[in-house]
């Protein structure tokens, strides 16, 4: 395998260092928004909504119990009973006036004397503790609490079950009356339920004192009917049955996710409220933040890496051009002519084909910068470049060997094609030079032509085409002169 260059080992320092520092402004902005999400649902959405649904079922749940425990301290139905429950169309009345008037779905008194179901429809039956559907009436007899709250089926709305409130009912002396109160239909709370949590984004599931799953939403993912026995939260049931009014918060995993939920304690309802929140549903809005800013940090890598290639590319050529290329001609320097003959050389040897090298200077220069000026003898070295070039095949190369000297390597040509060639650079130079009206004109050439012999090496080859130019000078200038060969 190749060996990196400089150029593409830059170009991947930077790219690792892009892609670093993107992922690590990324990850860090993603971590701030994690902990202040989690900061944020732990101290303050949670509990304020538990705070709403807690407000929310005072208004719509504990209504039910403020009728219930109004209906127990009414006078008229405790004196009605107290007077031996004469006229019963007097309480029936009054029991379908709190059930139009509260709009609930029962409202019932059960007499401790006659054990009389009164309904608001009319007598509905006679209790007894022989009667399994009467259970409830003896239970709440035997209660300490004022109330209790019953989920059973209502014997007397087609066995709908219902959620009721059964409220203990006591004469001026403190003794046991019955007991009266009213009912919702579960269907009627669960829809409560089921706003709540479409108004307040939350998983809310109500839990008796024991654990037991009295109600929960439709999206409520706790499926047994005991907390204990849910997974995942279960193994928190113990801490969170034992949380008072005032609520606490607990997070645990559930298949993969991360739930937080704050959960207090309804003594109105004898209840335990708890309301649950999934992290990383909250974090999606973070996580899609976090996806967004990697393919903005993506395409801003790509962008900065290919600029950086064109920049790096363009300053490499510009360098190379800078280091090879005589910046008054614009052919090859010194260094560079160097460079390709030798290659130049190596190829001959190779292949055994013929290479030629024509040395020429300038006849008279150094008159023409004392009579105009060096930049006049610039200008002069540039258009001498730009005619020479042009007269040279596309395989042969020029380039400045130094002050006036010009080298050229012609490969592929014979001594005698070589010497043709040089005659052409001094005819074209002339051709040039008798069409300009301006000073100073171009002047005469004098070049020297050698041909490489074989090993021998580049200085070797310059000599000979040197001595060669030599001749030509002393035969008069303006001249091409071939070695000896």
């Amino acid at each position: 395998m190749e060996r990196m260059t400089g150029k593409k080992r830059l170009i991947a320092i930077l790219v690792v260092l892009l892609v670093a520092g993107f992922l690590a402004v990324s990850l860090s902005v993603y971590r701030v928004a994690r902990d202040t999400v989690l900061e944020s649902i732990s101290t303050h959405q949670l509990p304020l909504t538990g705070d709403n649904i807690y407000s929310e079922i005072q208004k719509d749940l504990l209504r039910p119990i403020f009728i219930s425990s109004m209906m127990a301290q009414d006078t008229f139905l405790r004196d009605w009973a107290l007077a031996g429950e004469g006229d019963e169309g007097a309480v029936i009345r009054y029991l379908k006036e709190i059930k139009d008037r509260y709009r609930t779905v029962t409202s019932f008194f059960v007499s401790e004397r006659s054990r009389t179901y009164y309904h608001h429809s009319g007598r509905f039956k006679t209790v007894a503790e022989t009667d399994e559907r009467d259970s409830w009436y003896f239970r709440v007899r035997a209660l300490t609490e004022p109330y209790e709250i019953n989920v059973d089926p209502d014997w007397t709305n087609r066995e709908t079950l219902t959620i009721f409130i059964n409220y203990r009912v006591f004469d001026y002396q403190g003794r046991f009356l019955g007991a009266t109160g009213v009912g919702l239909t579960v269907d009627t709370v669960r829809h409560l339920l089921e706003s709540y949590q479409a108004r307040f984004k939350r998983r809310i599931t109500f839990v008796d004192r024991q654990g037991r799953v009295v109600m929960r939403g439709s999206v409520a993912h706790i499926g047994a009917d005991n907390l204990a026995e849910a997974p995942g939260i279960g193994a928190l049931a113990p801490v969170i049955l034992a949380t008072g009014p005032a609520g606490a918060l607990f997070d645990y995993q559930h298949e993969g996710a991360q739930w937080l939920v704050n959960t207090r304690f309804i003594p109105e309802l004898n209840w335990h409220l708890m309301v649950e929140q999934s992290v990383d549903e909250s974090l999606k809005p973070a996580q899609a933040a976090l996806v967004r800013s990697l393919a903005i940090s993506a395409l801003v890598t790509v962008i900065v890496t290919l600029l950086a290639a064109v920049v790096l590319n363009y300053f490499q050529r510009r360098l190379e051009t800078m280091a090879t290329t005589d910046p008054l001609t614009g052919l090859l320097n010194r260094q560079a002519m160097e460079l390709v003959l030798a290659q130049s050389i190596r190829e001959a040897e190779r292949t055994k084909k013929p290479l030629a090298a024509i040395l020429f200077d300038l006849d008279y220069f150094k008159a023409v910068n004392d009579r105009f000026g060096h930049q006049a003898g610039d200008k002069l070295l540039h258009r001498t470049a730009q005619t020479v070039r042009r007269a040279l095949r596309a395989s042969d190369v020029v380039g400045r060997w130094g002050g006036e000297e010009f080298l050229v390597a012609l490969k592929d040509c014979p001594l005698d094609q070589a010497r043709g060639l040089a005659d052409k650079i001094r005819a074209a130079l002339a051709e040039e030079a008798a069409g300009q009206t301006e000073e100073p004109r171009l002047v005469t050439v004098s070049l020297g032509v050698a041909l490489h012999r074989s090993g021998e090496t580049l200085e070797s080859l310059v000599g000979r085409a040197d001595a060669a130019l030599y001749r030509a000078k002393e035969g008069g200038r303006d001249r091409a002169e071939a070695e000896a060969f």
